[in-house]
């Protein structure tokens, strides 16, 4: 079902997605280290929606008779100068991943696989959500930027966020 140039692509896009739970768990050890609890939670949440993003393409490659092959995965960076510099790095690292699906999908519409497609549509639309929610973040930061009591306020509203499994294909 998959060619070799599709599997292949998929298997990395898979160690992009857990390579990015790794990521987002450094920069909660940053937000930790700086006393930012509401911060280093919401990256928590935001590694165990990257996990589950790598495990859906684990579980759909098997189940598309393809096969896995899980990639090495490099040390992510693990220090910032400000909680600004982080979600900067963080929204730059979404845009990188959202150009990788796009390519995925523009193999798969190569290949003709349908299956594939229709899989990568949903991280399409995820991919929209990712940036939206980084930016905003961002812009908040930059609005508050300097100010100490604004940024305990956005800590204190980011650490409500929980994490919400996708629901089941």
């Amino acid at each position: 079902m998959f060619s070799k140039e599709l599997q292949d692509a998929f298997n990395e896009q898979m160690k992009n997605e857990f390579f990015s739970a790794y990521l987002y768990m450094a920069i909660s050890g940053y937000f930790e280290a700086e006393d930012l609890p509401g911060f280093a939670s919401w990256m928590r949440v935001q590694a165990l929606e990257e996990m589950t993003h790598g495990e859906k393409f684990f579980h759909f490659l098997c189940e598309a008779g393809g096969r896995t092959n899980l990639l090495p995965i490099e040390g992510p960076k693990n220090d910032f100068k400000t909680p600004l510099e982080a979600f900067e790095f963080s929204l730059n690292h979404e845009q990188f991943v959202t150009a990788e699906i796009n390519k995925l999908m523009d193999l798969a519409n190569k290949d003709n696989n349908h299956a594939a497609k229709i899989f990568l549509q949903w991280f399409v639309t995820e991919q929209v959500e990712e940036e939206a929610s980084f930016g905003l973040i961002l812009k908040q930061l930059k609005r508050v930027e300097g100010d100490g009591r604004g940024l305990i306020m956005l800590d204190q509203e980011l650490g409500q966020r929980v994490f919400t499994p996708p629901a089941a294909a």
